[in-house]
């Protein structure tokens, strides 16, 4: 199940957001990303994350930290239905 997660982490300096991004770097994570106004939110993506597991490391680590939002991601169509109506598809040869 690929997942979005969003926690609020208090990062007041870069040496503290390049720790959190250090941790948040597990297995089955695909993105990691510093957002909010304040560059105070860590938004991990990936399949299967255990956002508690990874909310209590980064709260020993790092400092308070609180999950705002885990939101569910749809898999992306591939293949041949994947394709819209007026697309090409160009193949280059193997050399």
């Amino acid at each position: 199940m690929k997942q979005k997660i969003v926690i609020k982490v208090c990062m007041p300096c870069d040496k503290c957001r390049s720790k959190a991004m250090g941790l948040a770097a597990i297995e089955g994570v695909s993105k990691i990303g510093i957002t909010g106004d304040g560059r105070d939110q860590l938004e991990v993506e990936g399949d299967d994350i255990d956002t508690v597991c990874l909310v209590n490391c980064l709260r020993k680590k790092v400092g308070r930290a609180d999950i705002v939002k885990v939101k569910e991601l749809k898999p992306e169509p591939r293949g041949e239905a994947a394709r819209g109506e007026g697309e090409t598809v160009l193949l280059w040869p193997h050399q």
